[in-house]
This record gives structure tokens, C-alpha cells and sequence, in this order.
């Protein structure tokens, strides 16, 4: 089965950020955030995905990708 893998954790690696830099920039709450990095996530929020790929200077092929499990 495939599902959808947000490369937040490997960009954060990547960029040399943390977690918590990227919540206080983002105005996002650490324990959903922590969810997406997990990839506990049953709907992905479009405008947190646009923050992102904004944030990380990127395209959504490079946030987002089809893993098979």
C-alpha cells in the first residue's frame, strides 16, 4: 500500500534547522508539527504545505512523496 511521506525531517537535516526554529517562524504548534515529521497525518493542510515549500525554498515533489510500505 502507498501513502504520502513529508520530507519535513529530511530538509530540516538538509538546511541545518530545528524543530523549534521552524515552529516559531511558522507560527505552527510543535505537537501538530511533530505529527507531520511522524507522518501521523490522516489530511494534509495546503496552506501549511505552501509555508513549507516557501520556507524550505522548494517545489511539493520535494516535500511530498508516494512511498510504498
Amino acid at each position: 500500500m502507498k501513502r504520502i511521506h513529508m520530507r519535513i525531517v529530511e530538509k530540516l537535516t538538509e538546511q541545518n534547522i530545528s524543530k523549534n526554529q521552524i515552529c516559531k517562524d511558522l507560527d505552527i504548534p510543535r505537537g501538530n508539527f511533530n505529527r507531520y515529521c511522524r507522518d501521523e497525518f490522516q489530511r494534509i493542510d495546503a496552506n501549511l504545505v505552501v509555508k513549507l515549500c516557501d520556507y524550505f525554498n522548494c517545489d511539493i515533489s520535494d516535500l511530498l512523496v508516494l512511498v510504498n510500505d
